[in-house]
Order: structure tokens, then C-alpha cells, then sequence
């Protein structure tokens, strides 16, 4: 256990905690609370979607695509029961994440997923494994940013202009109602899981290599976690999001905002900006500390690094070239993107599947097409893919 680490980690989110609450309210608090529990949840499992994929894609190893169905088996149940009842905890409607499917989200997708390939994380993971102490994410999570201000200045031409076939949501676009919805969903579901089983037998493929960790009690805050009890925790987590918040949980606006706020302070007018128009302009005026997603951001990053540091694993090394073309080339297309594609692995994948909205599904598979591509590139950048015969990947 690295002591002065988790000292400051946990002293820190006390100091941001405070602030949130004095500047904000108690409900961004609330968030923010939720985010450090989601920061090491998945810093603890090293949950990943990014790795997931590329496993599946490259060797057929269906363990990460597994825990992502049962996540979605557990998430989609509570989405159902909180948009059918509409019950939050802070009043007001909830809000599924419900958006077109057109040449945006394709586009934007299929992007992200050679991004995520390249820069070796996905939206969460470029968050909590930069809070665990991977210093390429310095560089992927920078032009992330950058990558997400230039997909907010071009989000009108393509979400205006380019061809879109509307919003389709299986409970409110078909009238099965949540309900139904939820029905139909956990058969496909259980479709999808019969169909990795089958690929696991066919391709054999070599299996995940297990994390180091510990027995006993120590093993919840200095181990690591199984993949399967973190996927029911991080479905769990969303779905209290969705009941503060009042919507699903989402990462990546926030680095858009975050950015936009930077050129904003060297005379740049996002203001005029299509993408910020309504709601989004507002955050342009206050303090981050009153948006929901960056402080659930923030809470992600000290999450990650007090987790960490509980296993002693924060430790950062020096970054190879390569690696960093990679991260630099990775952030820039997930950042556009995830603009493109109405978000990023959690907010369109996740939040968009768990609300019952046509375009998760579309962005999992043009996600999956460009994780295919990108095994073709990252050997260029000396990034290695995992192989058949590998003992683990």
C-alpha cells in the first residue's frame, strides 16, 4: 500500500467534495461521489471495454464481451423499472439516452473504435487508468479534448446535414412499452451469450491473464476485483446516476466543455457554436464544479488513483514513441468521435443499450468494425495484438 498516496487521494475528495457542495449542491456532490465509486470499480476489475473488443475481435475471447451482457442484463432491468415508474430521487422526469442512428453515429463510432485501439483506452478507461498511474494517458486524455472541441465545432454538419433516420427506442418507438422492452432486449441478450459460446469453443482462444490480489478482507481494497461482480456494480452505479442525475452516465461532454472553456479564454466565440446552443451553452459561463459530468469525471480520476494506490500500483513510467504517436493519433479520433456519435463506450454503448435505444446497438457494431481496423495500424505504432497462441491475452 502506497500510504501517502491513499492519503492524498482520499484528502483530496474530501477538498473537492466540500467545494462541489458550497458551489454547487448536494446532488453534484452526490455525483461526484458516485464517480470516485466508479473510478474504482473499475480501476479494482480493470474493466475494460477497449480490451474487451480488441480480445474478441483478434482471438475470440469472449470473457470481457460476457461481463459487458451481464452488465447490460442488470442495467437494462433497472433502466426499465426507473423510465417506466419515472422515479428519481431529485424530482423531475428521468431522461433515457435515446438518439438517431445515421451517418453521424456511424461515422462517429467507427472512428472511436480505432481510437480506442490506438490510444489503449476507451472513454472510463482513459479516465481511471490516467488516475492509476498510465502516463501515455496524459497525452491521449489531452487530445481527447482536443479532439472533442473539434467534433463540437463540426457537430451541425453532421447532425443536420448529413442523412438520419431518427431516434428508434424498442419500448417507446414500438409500443411493447419498458416492460416488453425489457423482455425482448434480455432475449437478445441471451442470443448474444449462446453465440460467444459457440466462438469460445470453435477458436479456443487463449484466456484473460489474472490480476494480482490477495485473500480475505484485504482483498476489497488492496486486490483486485472479479470482472462479473464489477460489471453488476458498475450497472448498478449507472442506474443511480440515472435516478440523481436524471440521466444515464456520460463522460465525454465533459472534455468537449472542458475545452471549449480553454479557446474560450484566448477569444475563440464557442459561444456561437451550433453544438453549444441551448443548455450546453450555459456550462460556458459557470463553474465546471455545476456540471454534472465533469465532476462525476473528477470523482473517477481520485477514485482510480486512491484505489491504486491502496494496491500499491500507482507508478508511472516513461512513455515509448510510439506509444505516444498512438495516444496522441487515439484521442484525437475518440474525441471526435464521440461527438460524432452522440458519445463515447459509456455514453452511447452503455447508457444508449440500457435505455433501449436502437443507436447503442449500431454504435457496438461500428465500434467492433473499427477495432478490426485498427489491429491493421497499431502494429505500426509497435503496439502488439493478442494471438491464438498466446497463453493469455
Amino acid at each position: 500500500m502506497q500510504k501517502n498516496f491513499v492519503g492524498a487521494g482520499i484528502i483530496a475528495a474530501i477538498i473537492l467534495l466540500i467545494a462541489i457542495v458550497n458551489v454547487a449542491s448536494w446532488k453534484q456532490g452526490t455525483l461526484f461521489i458516485l464517480g470516485l465509486l466508479l473510478g474504482a470499480t473499475l480501476l479494482y476489475a480493470r474493466f475494460g471495454f477497449t480490451s474487451a473488443f480488441r480480445r474478441f475481435v483478434s482471438v475470440g475471447n469472449v470473457q470481457g464481451i460476457q461481463a459487458h451482457l451481464l452488465m447490460f442484463v442488470v442495467s437494462t432491468t433497472l433502466f426499465a423499472l426507473i423510465l417506466g415508474t419515472g422515479f428519481t430521487f431529485t424530482g423531475g422526469a428521468p431522461s433515457a439516452s435515446v438518439n438517431p442512428v445515421g451517418v453521424s453515429i456511424i461515422v462517429g463510432a467507427f472512428l472511436f473504435g480505432i481510437g480506442m485501439q490506438l490510444g489503449n483506452g476507451c472513454a472510463s478507461g482513459t479516465l481511471y487508468n490516467l488516475g492509476g498511474g498510465s502516463s501515455s494517458m496524459v497525452l491521449t486524455l489531452t487530445f481527447f479534448i482536443v479532439g472533442s472541441v473539434l467534433g463540437a465545432y463540426h457537430a451541425p454538419f453532421w447532425m443536420e446535414d448529413m442523412p438520419s433516420f431518427g431516434s428508434f427506442s424498442l419500448a417507446e418507438s414500438t409500443g411493447l412499452g419498458y416492460f416488453g422492452a425489457w423482455v425482448v432486449q434480455l432475449l437478445i441478450f441471451a442470443a448474444i451469450y449462446g453465440i460467444t459460446i459457440m466462438i469460445a469453443k470453435k477458436k479456443r482462444p487463449p484466456m484473460m491473464k489474472p490480476l494480482p490480489t490477495t485473500t480475505g478482507w484485504k482483498k476489497v481494497i488492496r486486490g483486485s476485483w472479479p470482472l462479473f461482480a464489477a460489471a453488476v456494480i458498475l450497472a448498478v452505479l449507472n442506474a443511480i446516476t440515472l435516478t440523481v442525475k436524471g440521466s444515464p452516465w456520460g463522460i465525454t461532454s465533459a472534455f468537449a466543455l472542458w475545452g471549449a472553456k480553454v479557446i474560450q479564454f484566448f477569444g475563440v466565440d464557442v459561444a456561437s457554436w451550433g453544438y453549444f446552443a441551448g443548455s450546453k451553452g450555459e456550462a460556458l459561463t459557470t463553474t465546471v464544479l455545476a456540471d454534472s459530468t465533469s465532476v462525476m469525471n473528477f470523482g473517477i480520476l481520485i477514485g482510480a488513483f486512491t484505489a491504486a494506490a491502496f494496491q500499491g500500483t500507482f507508478k508511472p513510467k516513461k512513455i515509448k514513441p510510439g506509444v505516444a504517436w498512438a495516444s496522441i493519433l487515439g484521442g484525437l479520433l475518440m474525441g471526435y468521435g464521440a461527438r460524432l456519435a452522440f458519445g463515447c463506450n459509456i455514453g452511447a454503448y452503455f447508457g444508449g443499450i440500457s435505455s433501449f435505444s436502437l443507436h447503442g446497438w449500431v454504435w457496438m457494431l461500428m465500434a467492433m468494425i473499427g477495432t478490426g481496423a485498427a489491429l491493421l495500424i497499431r502494429p505500426l505504432f509497435g503496439l502488439s495484438n493478442p494471438k491464438s497462441k498466446d497463453s493469455f491475452c
